[in-house]
């Protein structure tokens, strides 16, 4: 279905309709809903029927987290804003559960297969999707800065009074935000509709006008004593909806894989029809290079992608080395994505550059990945966070480096150790502990030919771009590997 004519549509329509803000009806009265053009509700109802937003949860077992992460990774190469509200309603389970009694009431819908876009109180609707109120203009990434205001009605009810920068996917159906409670930051649920069927306090003020993510919304809200439950611990705000960050995180990770793995399609799939300065694209040596460079970079993001799925199945250990494997990833592979959709776009050429291509649309969208839960810097300072307070964490990263990686590791280790200058340094450590994780499970995992080509050039060092790859007979092997196949 990812790979058809009818998804390709759905993912140019709704990027080319993006969705429109109705605050007031013609009689002035408050409405604050979203239009979207079909082609978005088409993409949320396969997404949403395929249990995207919420297989683990609804069917646990063995390998869940993993094999959610493979369709998404698949679906998502199609169109990646749609995935924000499917990302957010996977990620809002394990935060909700948080409060008991709420995780009762709303995990039958938010596990539900429907997908049922209309405001209604939830207790009428067949599913529900939830979204996410961290982010305020004084504070950004900063949410301890925040200044919303909750005031308890009691019974676990607040009133929540303030603003949000962002609002991620406002169409949703409830929230966990964050605000400032007599004893601190907490978290709470806040419904669009209330059960009496009214409206929430929830105004939404304008959309978003993104570089990219055209086709999702993202708004900024003022909460004029809207009401909301609590959510865990008041004051322990950030402890309980980090769970849904991670979770989030995670799927920035495999959005990125997504992007990447669509952009090295249409780079191997345009170099083996193009033909420039006498012969196929896919048959000029420096093209080859730079494709096969391109899908070494796609592949590794691939099995590290995997690799921190399948640790959501885990156990302890897994747990310890989620801790650590999961802002590094996130750090570096989102930023790759970047790079990739740069040169997957310039294989094109002037092709690749109109926008009767996916290639823009994967360009503007790349960077989200790595702004969204967490810049650069937030994550890498996250990663050494957790090498100064979890000795655990930093022992079940480095056990699952390959020990033919020795030389490498023992460097890194003593990089680690050192803690001069170590907040300045932390870009440079967290890259390379990604570059070594995504060398390792190539080792473990991938072809041979990807996983020497990869240490060769990420690990021992080659150029610093694409294409800079060392000369050798399997380079056409990967790119072959690579390309789609076409079938009639």
């Amino acid at each position: 279905m990812a790979g058809g004519e009818e998804a390709i549509r759905w993912g140019f329509q709704a990027n080319e309709n993006p969705p429109r803000l109705r605050t007031h009806d013609r009689f002035g009265n408050r409405m604050d809903e979203v239009e979207f053009h079909p082609a978005w509700h088409e993409l949320m109802r396969f997404a949403a029927g395929h249990g995207m937003h919420a297989s683990p949860w609804r069917e646990p077992g063995p390998g869940a987290h993993a094999a959610r992460a493979a369709a998404f990774y698949v679906w998502s190469q199609v169109e990646g804003g749609h995935g924000c509200p499917i990302s957010m309603t996977y990620a809002a389970v394990p935060a909700l559960r948080a409060q008991p009694e709420l995780a009762r009431e709303w995990e039958p819908l938010l596990t539900s297969l429907e997908y049922d876009p209309g405001l209604r109180p939830h207790d009428q609707k067949r599913g529900v999707l939830f979204g996410m109120g961290m982010t305020e203009r004084q504070g950004g990434s900063d949410v301890r800065a925040n200044t919303t205001r909750a005031d308890p009605l009691g019974n676990g009810e607040y009133l929540i009074t303030g603003q949000k920068w962002f609002l991620s996917a406002p169409m949703c159906d409830a929230f966990l935000v964050l605000a400032q409670a007599p004893r601190g930051l907490s978290c709470f649920l806040l419904p669009r509709v209330l059960p009496d069927g009214t409206r929430n306090a929830l105004h939404m003020q304008r959309l978003k006008d993104k570089l990219g993510n055209r086709s999702n919304a993202s708004s900024e809200v003022e909460f004029d004593g809207a009401r909301a439950q609590l959510v865990g611990e008041e004051g322990r705000g950030v402890k309980t909806i980090i769970e849904m960050v991670n979770h989030t995180r995670l799927d920035c990770v495999i959005g990125s894989a997504s992007l990447m793995r669509q952009a090295v399609a249409q780079a191997t799939h345009h170099a083996a029809h193009r033909s420039a300065f006498g012969k196929l694209l896919a048959d000029q040596p420096l093209m080859v290079n730079v494709l096969a460079d391109l899908a070494i970079e796609s592949e590794a993001t691939t099995v590290l992608m995997m690799r921190l799925a399948a640790s959501f199945d885990g156990g302890e250990e897994d747990e310890h080395f989620r801790r650590l494997a999961l802002p590094v990833a996130k750090y570096w592979c989102t930023k790759r994505a970047v790079s990739v959709a740069a040169e997957a776009l310039e294989c094109l050429g002037g092709n690749g550059y109109v926008e009767e291509s996916i290639m823009p649309r994967l360009y503007r969208e790349a960077p989200l990945n790595s702004i969204w839960e967490g810049s650069g810097n937030v994550n890498a300072l996250d990663v050494l966070r957790a090498v100064n307070r979890e000795p655990a964490s930093v022992e079940a990263f480095f056990g699952a480096l390959d020990p033919a990686l020795g030389a490498a590791t023992g460097a890194l280790r003593r990089e680690l150790s050192d803690a001069g200058d170590i907040e300045s340094r932390a870009r440079w450590l967290v890259e390379r502990m990604a570059i070594l994780l995504e060398a390792s499970l190539l080792l473990r995992h991938g072809e041979p030919d990807v996983a020497g080509a990869f240490i060769g050039s990420r690990v021992e060092g080659s150029g610093r771009q694409f294409g800079t790859l060392r000369p050798s007979s399997t380079l056409r092997t990967i790119v072959e590997r690579a390309r789609p196949l076409i079938h009639q």
